[in-house]
């Protein structure tokens, strides 16, 4: 039977462990990042893969530096035949790479060779991409940059957002490592290189993209927006203070206002001017220090002080 040791960290992955056990493969192994404080109460918590790998019973490894690690030792003398990652959030060391006969694949939430790197689902959907998907590959040094096996396609509709993207890519990609592992397996499976020429990088979002530019046109804004959500948020500031700006809707509202003026305070959004002649009605928001609150319960309350031609800074 094949031995596998299968990486992975978030939400995203769990669907994908949960499958290579329920095909009856031996899963030897699930190496997963340290569980970290969370909230404001900063409790311990499992990442999901842990928890879903508790569960099913399986070894559970989790080094704090994978390449410098006693548990690198340890994943190198169980000599699996092959290595799945799904957004495990580690470079995987040369050493270990090279250990499994049938390689280290990956399975990765992008159509490969754009959008390698460590946020391509916020990446696609902040640029305001068509579509996205699900690459299968193999894992070289270099990041991301390995033979692609297989891929899958998804739309991305304009009511799609970050959050949502992330479980349809997750369900899509369990089902193409599902379809693609047999013929790794026995070796008939293909190996599609990487045309350089199409490459394009996603890094993990930085604060800077995370504040909003009321100077940039409205679609490009609404793709932020939800680009963001559910994390880490797109903010903005009014007057001195950090606003997030959870969800939004794009609105044919006009108007010749500086972009980041409120234009119109509705019972349940707020429109605000865009660097072009179009604006977009915040749905979501939160004040700093306060509670997340739809847009009607913000002005019904702390926001009732706001007023058409305040600004976004």
């Amino acid at each position: 039977m094949t031995k596998i040791v299968f990486m992975g960290t978030p939400d995203f992955s769990v669907p994908v462990l949960r499958m290579l056990h329920e095909e009856g493969y031996d899963i030897i192994a699930v190496v997963t990042q340290p569980d970290r404080p969370v909230g404001r109460k900063r409790v311990l918590t499992h990442p999901p893969v842990k928890e879903e790998a508790l569960r099913l019973g399986l070894s559970v490894l989790q080094p704090e530096r994978l390449r410098s690690s006693e548990e690198l030792a340890s994943l190198i003398e169980m000599k699996p035949d092959l290595i799945v990652t799904a957004a495990y959030g580690q470079i995987l060391p040369k050493d270990l790479l090279e250990v499994p006969h049938l390689g280290c694949i990956n399975v990765h939430a992008s159509l490969l060779p754009k959008y390698r790197g460590g946020a391509p689902i916020h990446q696609a959907v902040i640029d305001g991409e068509a579509e996205t998907g699900v690459t299968i590959m193999y894992m070289v040094e270099k990041l991301d940059a390995g033979d692609i096996i297989s891929q899958i396609k998804i739309p991305i509709l304009e009511e799609d957002n970050t959050g949502i993207l992330f479980e349809k890519l997750s369900v899509a990609g369990t089902e193409l490592l599902k379809e693609t592992l047999p013929s790794i397996i026995e070796g008939t499976n293909e190996r599609i290189p990487q045309d350089e020429k199409y490459v394009s990088f996603a890094g993990n979002i930085t604060r800077e993209q995370e504040k909003i530019d009321w100077s940039k046109g409205g679609n490009d804004i609404f793709n932020q927006i939800r680009g963001l959500f559910p994390w880490p948020g797109a903010y903005s500031v009014f007057q001195g203070e950090n606003v997030k700006i959870w969800k939004a809707e794009k609105t044919d509202v006009t108007s010749t206002a500086s972009p980041g003026t409120i234009v119109k305070l509705l019972k349940d959004k707020l429109i605000i001017k865009t660097g072009d002649d179009t604006s977009v009605a915040i749905t979501e928001l939160q004040p700093a220090g306060k509670k997340r609150l739809s847009a009607e319960e913000f002005l019904n309350g702390v926001g009732a002080k706001w007023n058409e031609g305040d600004q976004f800074e």
